[in-house]
């Protein structure tokens, strides 16, 4: 790792500051970075318009008891991951052969939508269980990094 992997880690998690996770430990961060450049930034939270599980007060999947790593589908957020890159979308933004740094690992479906839009390195501080995502991103080439102080 290098002084810019540390400088774009750190701004990772100044973005993840901004989630709307009803968690505290669950506030992640996602920038988007091709030629030293940042593309987009991304944080966990309820898509536009929606309220968020701070605003309702709640966690739905503390509520119903669903361990980390499983069914990703119960609950309020969008990936930090998945809303960086929607955002290159959005804004017309090519990320093809970029990187992505994550304050944790991604899932298994935020891996698939960064193998699919053309992200080459994935570099992240925390990790988090799901060995499938490890399996999908290597098997496809994509570089995976846990970033250490």
């Amino acid at each position: 790792m290098d002084k810019w992997d540390k400088r774009f880690m750190e701004l990772a998690e100044v973005i993840a500051n901004w989630s709307s996770c009803y968690q505290p430990n669950r506030k992640i961060g996602a920038i988007i970075v091709k030629n030293k450049r940042v593309l987009t930034t991304g944080y966990n939270g309820a898509p536009a318009g929606y309220p968020s599980c701070k605003d309702r007060g709640e966690c739905l999947r503390k509520k119903h008891n669903i361990p980390s790593g499983t069914h990703h589908e119960y609950c309020y957020a969008v990936h930090a991951e998945q809303n960086a890159i929607v955002q290159a979308a959005k804004l017309g933004v090519c990320i093809d052969g970029a990187t992505i740094y994550c304050t944790h690992q991604p899932c298994v479906i935020c891996s698939k939508l960064i193998i699919n839009s053309g992200i080459i390195r994935v570099v992240y501080k925390n990790p988090y269980p799901d060995e499938l995502a490890v399996h999908v991103l290597k098997s496809v080439g994509v570089s995976l990094e846990q970033y250490k102080v």
